[in-house]
C-alpha cells in the first residue's frame, strides 16, 4: 500500500472496512476476469457452479478488454452465495471489491461534488486512462474514486503534483465512467462558452470568460451554453428535483436544486456563462429575451430521460448581479397521483372524496408556498373530470396541462383576473370550477356566487390552518352569513420528508419531543417505538427519501356553521372544531411518527406556530 494513504473519513458507513493488505489471489495491475472469479468464490460470495457460467460468459465476450470485469459480472446476473435469492448486481460487486483492497467503498453522489474544483485537478485523458475521477478536494487533502483500486502506479505521480495527502475510495466503473465523461464535459463546455474572439481554437480562461460576457459575446445560442442547459435539466431529473435555482453573484454563479423540500448547491459557473445559460432558458420559454428589469414567467415542455413528457414553470427576477431564474419541474406521475398515494389515511381519503362529488359548494386547500396544495387539486380534478363533467380552471400560472381540463391562463395586463375569469366561465356551463386562488373580495364574491348557482368550486388560500380559513374569508370582507351558507369543508396541508425504506432503523420516542409535537393539551400518548433515518447510499445519506402531505380535513357540520359569525373568535372555533371530531395538523403528524413514516424532528419542521 502507497504511503501517506489515511483511514476511511468519519462519514464513512459499515461498508468502509479497515485497511487490510491486498490479498495475493487478487493479484496487482488492472482487474482479470479469471483472478476476480477465483477471489469472488475463494469469499464465498460465488458459487463454484455459478463460477464456471461466469468463465463462459467472460469468453462470450473476449476481445472486450476495456469492459471492466465487475460489469461482465454484473451482466450475466449471478445469483449471490452469501445471500440466496439476490443477485450480485454492479454494486454488492464494487463493495467486495472495495474491502477486498482495503479501501472504502462510495457511491458517487453528483450534488456533493463540486465540479469545477474535481476536474481541475487531472485532466480527462488521465482521468479515462486511469479510470479515476477526484471527488473531493481542499487545500490539504484530495480524495479520488477508483474502479481500479489495485492498479496504482499514478498514484506518485498524483502525490508529487498537488501537493496534497490522497484519499482513496472505490466506486462503481459504471458511475465512474458516466460522471467523468458529464463532469469533464460540463467544465469544457463552460470554458469553452465562446472561443477568443481574435479566432484562437484553446478554451478562453475564466478572466477571458469574464471580459466576453461584459462584451456580450457569451451567447445563448453558443452550442456549448445549450449543452450546459440541457446538461442541467438531464441532472435535475434524475435527482428527483422539485426546482432548479440559477443564482447569480459578484464573482461566480451557482445553481441549486431542491430535492425533497432541501435546497442543495450542485453547480457553479462564471457569471457570464450563467448569463447565457439564462438567456438560454427564457428563449426556450418563449420569453422576452432583451427584458431583463422585469420579471417574467414562461413554461417549457420537455421529456425527461426516461422519455416522459415533463412541465416546467419557469419565473425570472432581477437581482443586484443579474436574473435570477427558477425553474418548477411538474412531472404527472407526480401531479396527477391517486388520492389515497399522496398521503390520505383511509377515512380522509373518505372523507374528501364526499367533499368534493357534492353537486355545489365551496371546497378550499390550505397552506403555504410549497405545501403540495396543487398536487392534491389537480389529482382530485384528475378523478372528477370524467366524460359527462364539465371541468374548468383559471389559474395563475396553469401550472400542469392536461387534456381532461378546460384551463384559463390569467392575464393582469389585459385585466383578465380571477373575478373576471371566474365571470367567464359561469357562460361556460361548468360543473365544476377550481379557481387558482382566492385573492381579494372580487374572487371571493365570484367564488360565492358560482357556488350559489349550483356549481362545485374548488380553490386554495395561504392560512395556517383549516380554521383560519374562515377567518381569512371574513378579512376579506365577505359576509358571514354567505360563507356560511356555501362552504362545505376546509383542507388544510404540509408535506414531510419520508425516511428512506432502506435504512431506517427503530428508536425510542423522545417523551420531551412528542409532547411538543401533540401539544400541551393533548393526552395521546406517545407510541411503543418508532423510526429514525440513518443513511445509506439510496437516499445520499440523508436518511430521507420522497414526501408525503399531513392533512388537516375539517367539513363544514351544522353545529360549526352556527358559530360563523362576523366578530367570530378563531380560538374558540378552533376548539369546536377540535371537539367535533377534527384531527389537526399536528396529530396526524403524530401518526405519521406512529407509523414509522417520518420524525417529530421533520414534523415540527411544517408546523404552523402553537396558539
Amino acid at each position: 500500500m502507497p504511503p501517506g494513504l489515511p483511514g476511511p473519513g468519519p462519514t464513512e458507513q459499515a461498508l468502509n472496512q479497515p485497511r487490510a493488505i491486498v490479498p495475493t489471489r487478487l493479484p496487482g495491475g488492472r482487474l482479470q476476469l479469471e483472478p476476480v472469479i477465483a477471489a469472488l468464490v475463494a469469499d464465498g460470495v460465488l458459487a463454484p457452479a455459478d463460477a464456471e457460467r461466469a468463465r463462459a460468459g467472460g469468453r462470450a465476450t473476449r476481445g472486450l478488454d476495456a469492459v471492466h470485469p465487475l460489469v461482465l459480472l454484473a451482466n450475466l446476473k449471478l445469483p449471490s452465495a452469501r445471500r440466496p435469492g439476490t443477485e450480485l448486481g454492479l454494486e454488492a460487486l464494487t463493495e467486495w471489491l472495495a474491502q477486498a483492497a482495503g479501501h472504502p467503498y462510495l457511491r458517487i453522489d453528483p450534488t456533493k461534488i463540486a465540479v469545477a474544483d474535481v476536474t481541475d485537478l487531472v485532466s480527462h485523458a488521465y482521468a479515462r486512462r486511469h479510470r479515476i475521477l477526484p471527488v473531493e478536494v481542499t487545500p490539504e487533502r484530495a480524495r479520488i474514486a477508483t474502479s481500479e483500486p489495485l492498479a496504482l502506479d499514478w498514484l506518485p505521480d498524483i502525490q508529487r503534483l498537488l501537493r496534497r495527502e490522497i484519499d482513496l475510495v472505490v466506486a462503481n466503473p459504471l458511475d465512474l465512467h458516466r460522471y467523468t465523461m458529464e463532469f469533464f464535459g460540463v467544465t469544457r463546455s463552460i470554458r469553452g462558452a465562446k472561443d477568443i474572439r481574435e479566432g484562437g481554437t484553446e478554451a478562453p480562461t475564466f478572466e477571458q470568460l469574464v471580459e466576453l460576457g461584459r462584451s456580450g459575446d457569451v451567447n445563448a445560442d453558443d452550442h456549448h451554453i445549450v449543452h450546459i442547459v440541457d446538461w442541467l435539466l438531464q441532472y435535475a431529473y434524475e435527482q428527483r428535483a422539485s426546482d432548479i435555482h440559477l443564482e447569480p453573484r459578484r464573482d461566480i454563479g451557482r445553481v441549486r436544486f431542491r430535492i425533497d423540500g432541501v435546497l442543495h448547491k450542485v453547480f457553479e459557473m462564471p457569471p457570464p456563462v450563467m448569463t447565457a445559460a439564462v438567456s438560454r432558458i427564457k428563449v426556450l420559454g418563449r420569453m422576452d429575451l432583451a427584458e431583463r428589469r422585469r420579471p417574467q414567467d414562461g413554461r417549457i415542455k420537455t421529456r425527461s430521460p426516461g422519455g416522459r413528457e415533463v412541465e416546467m414553470r419557469l419565473s425570472t427576477m432581477p437581482t443586484a448581479f443579474g436574473e435570477k431564474v427558477v425553474m418548477r419541474i411538474f412531472d404527472p406521475d407526480t401531479a396527477f397521483k391517486p388520492i389515497e398515494q399522496l398521503g390520505f389515511d383511509p377515512g380522509e381519503a373518505a372523507a374528501w372524496n364526499d367533499l368534493v362529488q357534492r353537486p355545489h359548494g365551496i371546497v378550499l386547500v390550505t397552506g403555504p408556498t410549497g405545501s403540495g396544495k396543487t398536487t392534491t387539486l389537480y389529482s382530485t380534478l384528475k378523478k372528477l373530470a370524467t366524460a359527462d363533467v364539465n371541468v374548468c380552471t383559471v389559474e395563475d400560472p396553469i401550472e400542469m396541462v392536461s387534456v381532461e381540463l378546460n384551463q384559463m391562463q390569467v392575464h393582469h395586463a389585459i385585466d383578465l383576473g380571477f373575478a373576471q375569469g371566474v365571470r367567464t366561465l359561469l357562460r361556460q356551463d361548468p360543473d365544476i370550477i377550481m379557481i387558482g386562488e382566492i385573492r381579494d373580495l372580487d374572487t371571493a364574491q365570484m367564488a360565492v356566487q358560482a357556488s350559489l348557482t349550483g356549481h362545485l368550486v374548488l380553490s386554495t388560500l395561504h392560512t395556517n390552518d383549516a380554521p383560519s380559513a374562515i377567518t381569512r374569508l371574513l378579512d376579506l370582507g365577505l359576509p358571514h352569513y354567505l360563507i356560511a351558507s356555501t362552504l362545505n369543508g376546509v383542507l388544510a396541508q404540509r408535506l414531510v420528508r419520508t425516511l428512506c425504506p432502506h435504512c431506517k432503523q427503530p428508536r425510542p420516542v423522545d417523551p420531551e419531543g412528542w409532547r411538543a409535537l401533540v401539544g400541551p393539551g393533548s393526552d395521546l400518548p406517545p407510541p411503543a417505538g418508532a423510526c429514525g433515518p440513518v443513511g445509506c447510499l439510496e437516499c445520499r445519506n440523508t436518511g430521507y427519501f420522497g414526501r408525503l402531505g399531513i392533512y388537516e380535513l375539517m367539513p363544514m357540520t351544522p353545529p360549526l356553521r352556527a358559530l360563523i359569525r362576523a366578530d367570530m373568535e378563531l380560538a374558540g372555533f378552533s376548539r369546536a372544531a377540535v371537539a367535533g371530531g377534527l384531527r389537526t395538523l399536528r396529530m396526524a403528524g403524530a401518526e405519521k411518527v406512529a407509523q414509522g413514516l417520518t420524525t417529530i424532528e421533520e414534523v415540527m419542521t411544517v408546523l404552523p406556530p402553537q396558539e
